[in-house]
């Protein structure tokens, strides 16, 4: 999320140039069946992807059964930079599980990804889908695992910037947090008001 400050102001009128933006990074959580955002946090554009995961996590209470993480995140609306692997680690898989039981974690290992040194005996998760996509392919990983399903996060994040806009207002960072917090209500509003059905007729 773009921060419209005196900076932009400044750019707008006089045409000056800014050496560097302001951004925030909006981190949501939706549940694929109801549609439904259940957990959002806006942080700081240096805080990585995994440490924002816990208080994610605290905002729900209902058991899941799927955690499924994105491999992408969008920097702008003209540009994406590559976040392969940007949930990656040990920390966010412990982290999950501590909460969840028995809940299937699909994270996408990053490109340079390599098994551990246990993969031959005793593998985790992460060696198997490291070595699944080794054999395969990531786009054969990515279907058997339904990790394409994250594509519905990302038009969710289309959706944000198409009705409630890419940039925030506030000033201060607890002031935008409310910001985005009404923000989620939208969405979440239209989403009850009815969503699409799809049937197949041939």
């Amino acid at each position: 999320m773009k921060v419209f400050g005196a900076g932009e102001w400044l750019e707008t009128q006089h045409g000056k140039t800014l050496r560097r933006r302001s951004w925030r990074k909006l981190h949501l959580g939706l549940d694929l069946e109801t549609g439904q955002i259940e957990c959002s946090e806006l942080t700081t554009d240096d805080i990585g992807d995994p440490l924002a995961v816990p208080d994610l996590l605290d905002q729900i209470d209902e058991p899941v059964r799927r955690f499924i993480a994105p491999s992408r995140q969008i920097a702008s609306h003209s540009a994406c930079r590559s976040m392969d692997g940007a949930f990656d680690g040990a920390a966010t898989r412990t982290e999950i599980m501590q909460r969840f039981a028995d809940v299937e974690i699909i994270i996408p290992p990053p490109k340079t990804a390599v098994p551990g040194p246990e993969a031959e005996t005793n593998p985790t998760a992460r060696d198997l889908d490291v070595l699944a996509i080794k054999a395969h392919g990531r786009m054969a990983w990515q279907k058997s695992t339904g990790h394409n399903h994250r594509a519905r996060v990302e038009t969710l994040m289309g959706r944000w910037k198409s009705v409630i806009g890419e940039r925030l207002r506030s000033r201060t960072l607890d002031n935008q947090r409310t910001e985005c917090r009404i923000g989620v209500s939208v969405p979440g509003k239209m989403t009850s008001l009815g969503r699409p059905t799809f049937e197949r007729i041939s």
